[in-house]
């Protein structure tokens, strides 16, 4: 039977709760469009049959409602670790084969998420193109002419044309962007740290981030609420940051800042100019304000990624292996990297100077705006193009999105309709660090004006999924977490599941004390108001509709519930307390503060 076209995570939940269809049907299915599907050169490892079909048979003696991502297939950008299958990083000689998978691939998969394999790739996640493979050059789902773009072209391709639900990329210099884009995708560049990169192959690990690939922002933000997760055991893992007070860049009247005139390149392609001012022109529907800002600097910092000292952040990574075996690696991924063992530690302290001057002389853009609109590249670019001019051309594809992590800001690319010869256009909304969920709403409502189709599939674009852009405030209610369903931890798809998104974080009043219940599994604390030798706790508050608050607070156990709990600021919100004999025998954590120490304590 054909299970369901397209493979969107909201249809294949639905179809599992409803029993139309099995995990193992949907592996089917998954099998046959890889192998009907035209050679685009997206994977270099695909899980045997049946290994996919075990681990589909075990998912079906769990319930469907039981997990957030039950069932759904994803791919694996192949400089990720998934345990027992090679990590090639796009080249042979490099390849080993990891006995523990990533800690964000494990995520998944404990979340019910099936992985089919791992994708090809610009080697060493070096370009932009998708053509620096030993495995060939991976050919764009709508014309195999053109490139996919990279570096995880892989991932994209095999998202646009309906082989799994989303993919792992990564994205440094934007190598989950520009794919997106040239593929007709949501593509989210998260939080710098808000995915963990342990067990993902370095490029330049203070500015790598996983990357998300997916037909719909909606998509993207159910496989985000699982993925983004502080690792105490990745140095450059963070936790969740408080948002600056601002306007809701999804409420009428958000300000888009809009790059001057004279700063836009689009290297002679007059459909994509074409198509950026109609992008301006569907924010302005959504109720967007355009606001004109200087560029520059935002330019001026993505230049020094690849000209400026960050280059021996590469050669740290994977030069050594170079320098023993340079012919193992392809000419043009050999001359990058290697350039990096001649730069001298003053030009990398230089490079740091100069990027805090125009971290600083980009904020005043970010005092009139509310979010960031670029093209996502400023155009595409045929393969034997490339192939004659890899340097150049690369280098051309980077101008707006170098700068995105260098300045530690999130992005999402939007497809934004079509050139005149049916290949798709994307713009980057670009945010500050941590408004990685506003940016997908916005994305959201703006893929529905912009772009008829998912992917390169004949399927239409739905229309995006509750959030507080269609739902007045009367119609959702705040709700204050303190434990298990925080942003990462194992409940948290209980919140996302229901239209909920994150908000902000906060503290309680300090008259609260917390503790960790006995027996309870997950790991859960207990809220509760006291007298005296309270503290402050820290939580997260989220926004969910009123239509389905009813239904989440009926299936909270003793003795936890929902209450009125009081904010540092005075504010009182509805948020989970406990019944005070609930904590007769448990642990006091009040002095650590957060329910997120105590388990980074807790952990062996």
């Amino acid at each position: 039977m054909s299970v369901t076209a397209p493979l969107l995570i909201s249809n294949l939940l639905h179809g599992y709760r409803s029993r139309r269809f099995s995990p193992l049907e949907v592996i089917e299915q998954v099998l046959s469009t890889i192998a009907a599907a035209p050679d685009r050169r997206a994977w270099i490892t695909l899980l045997p049959a049946e290994e996919l079909r075990r681990r589909a048979r075990a998912l079906a003696s769990l319930a469907p409602e039981s997990l957030p991502l039950y069932g759904v297939p994803f791919a694996i950008k192949d400089n990720i670790d998934l345990a027992d299958v090679p990590t090639t990083a796009g080249c042979r000689a490099y390849a080993y084969t990891p006995s523990t998978t990533a800690p964000v691939v494990a995520r998944l998969i404990a979340a019910g998420a099936l992985p089919i394999g791992k994708t090809n790739l610009d080697q060493f996640a070096t370009g932009l193109v998708g053509t620096r493979s030993p495995w060939g050059a991976c050919r764009n789902s709508f014309d195999p002419q053109f490139i996919s773009g990279g570096s995880s072209s892989g991932s994209s391709v095999a998202v646009a044309t309906g082989q799994v639900s989303f993919a792992l990329g990564t994205d440094t210099a934007g190598s989950g962007r520009v794919p997106a884009a040239f593929n007709n995708l949501i593509g989210l560049k998260p939080t710098r740290g808000s995915i963990s990169t342990r067990g993902v192959v370095p490029a330049c690990r203070s500015l790598d981030c996983v990357s998300l690939l997916a037909l719909t922002a909606s998509d993207a933000a159910a496989v985000a609420a699982v993925a983004q997760a502080f690792d105490s055991q990745d140095p450059y893992s963070r936790a969740a940051q408080p948002l600056r007070a601002r306007r809701d860049p999804t409420r009428t009247g958000f300000r888009f800042g809009v790059p001057k005139h004279s700063q836009l390149q689009f290297c002679g392609d007059h459909d994509y100019e074409r198509l950026f001012e109609t992008a301006i022109l569907h924010l302005e529907e959504l109720g967007g304000v355009p606001v004109e800002i200087d560029l520059e600097p935002f330019l001026a910092a993505a230049r020094l990624l690849y000209e400026g000292p960050w280059i021996a952040e590469r050669y740290c990574a994977v030069g050594s292996f170079i320098d023993e075996n340079p012919q193992a690696v392809l000419a043009v991924t050999r001359a990058i990297i290697s350039a990096g063992r001649e730069v001298p530690a003053t030009d990398a302290f230089a490079g740091q100077h100069r990027l805090r001057e125009l971290q600083r002389a980009s904020e005043s853009a970010w005092d009139a705006i509310d979010v960031l609109i670029t093209p996502t590249a400023p155009t595409i670019y045929r393969i034997a193009a490339v192939e004659a001019d890899p340097m150049t051309l690369n280098s051309n594809l980077g101008i707006y999105t170098n700068f995105v992590n260098l300045f530690d800001l999130a992005a999402v690319a939007a497809p934004a309709g079509f050139r005149s010869d049916g290949l798709p256009f994307g713009i980057s909304l670009i945010g500050r660090a941590w408004t990685d969920h506003e940016l997908l709403r916005l994305a959201a409502g703006f893929h529905q004006l912009s772009s008829p189709t998912l992917g390169a599939l004949a399927a239409a674009t739905p229309p995006p999924t509750a959030s507080s852009s269609e739902l007045p405030s009367e119609h959702r209610v705040s709700v204050a977490v303190c434990g298990a369903h925080m942003q990462g931890l194992p409940l948290n798809h209980q919140i996302t599941a229901r239209g909920g998104y994150l908000l902000r974080l906060a503290h309680t009043a300090p008259t609260y004390k917390l503790y960790a219940l006995r027996g309870s599994s997950p790991p859960r604390p207990g809220l509760v108001r006291v007298d005296s030798d309270g503290g402050a706790i820290e939580l997260e508050l989220w926004s969910m509709p009123l239509a389905s608050f009813g239904d989440f607070v009926a299936a909270i156990p003793a003795p936890l519930g929902i209450g009125k709990v009081e904010l540092a600021d005075g504010q009182r919100v509805c948020g989970f307390i406990c019944e005070a004999q609930g904590v007769l025998g448990a642990e006091d954590v009040t002095s650590l503060g957060s329910w997120r120490r105590y388990l980074s304590r807790a952990a062996p």
